[in-house]
């Protein structure tokens, strides 16, 4: 009998929730920069382990929200948690346990899914006392199924923390073909690979303030070149002049550097074309928001 088990990823911003999953899946489905809140709606990924399929779903960073896309946010977080057979915390392996982790806590345990703790980032980690301590006090507030030290970034530990997924499926129908690696449609990706690009490349709010719209993505007949026309907007006709730069210096970075990641994720030549528009304060406007299907 097959075996199925879906999993949520939660935890606050910044501590590699992302990073951990394309780990898992051993390849990148979610975009990774070193800003928080980098994801901002909910990434499902596959992975099928002999007759065990586990599904998870990437959430976004848990934070007090201060504007309606936070909000949007937050409320993705609690409707990812819901019905779920497991949830996978992710926090740092070193520092104090932080506010916002222990009230995401009582949600969990309100929700009574099992948990199992991944303390990330061990290769930062000199001191073995201080991961020690770290897991001390998160096990004197929850009881988790398991608590794996792990490193997204060198792939430590990840082995551990399918095991122990494993164990917590139940017997079922496999929901997914066994191949599947995301729900995620090529548009999404798309448009996430340039904003991951984006908040690499500038600096302070300006890229949290944008959201990417892909107008036209289409193949060529009897070619192997895909055309992506996509528009970004960002709050502020100064931030405009910021995204294109000095003669338009700053747009071709960030499109040749998207570009060049989209030609390895879709295995295909990229002719990408990038504009940019002002939609004022749209983190706090509901229809904008639905409109960047980010709601």
């Amino acid at each position: 009998m097959s075996k199925t088990a879906f999993i949520a990823i939660v935890g606050c911003p910044n501590v590699g929730k992302s990073s951990l999953l394309n780990s898992i899946l051993g390849q990148k489905i979610a975009i990774v920069t070193n800003k928080p809140q980098t994801t901002r709606t909910r990434i499902m990924g596959v992975l099928t382990v002999g007759d065990t399929q586990l599904v998870f779903t990437d959430t976004p960073g848990y934070h007090r929200p201060k504007n309606k896309l936070g909000e949007k946010m937050i409320n993705a977080v609690g409707e990812g948690i819901k019905g779920m057979d497991a949830c996978l915390f992710v926090t740092e392996a070193q520092g104090n346990v932080a506010e916002p982790e222990i009230e995401l806590l009582k949600k969990l345990k309100r929700e009574g899914a099992p948990v199992i703790l991944a303390l990330n980032k061990t290769d930062l980690v000199k001191d073995k006392e201080e991961l020690m301590k770290k897991i001390i006090r998160f096990t004197s507030l929850y009881d988790f199924e398991a608590v794996v030290p792990v490193s997204a970034l060198k792939k430590d530990n990840t082995d551990v923390i399918i095991e122990e997924l494993v164990k917590l499926a139940y017997d079922s129908v496999h929901f997914f073909p066994d191949d599947t690696l995301t729900d995620q449609p090529e548009r999404v990706i798309a448009s996430e690979l340039i904003r991951e690009k984006m908040l690499m490349l500038l600096d302070k709010e300006i890229p949290h303030g944008v959201a990417v719209s892909i107008e036209k993505m289409r193949e060529r007949p009897q070619s192997d070149i895909m055309d992506v026309e996509a528009l970004i907007y960002c709050e502020k006709e100064s931030h405009k002049g910021i995204i294109i730069g000095k003669s338009g210096s700053m747009l071709k970075r960030i499109s040749t550097a998207a570009r060049k990641e989209m030609e390895t994720f879709f295995n295909c030549r990229i002719n990408l074309q990038c504009w940019v528009k002002v939609k004022e304060d749209w983190r706090n406007r509901e229809g904008l928001i639905h409109n960047f299907g980010l709601d």
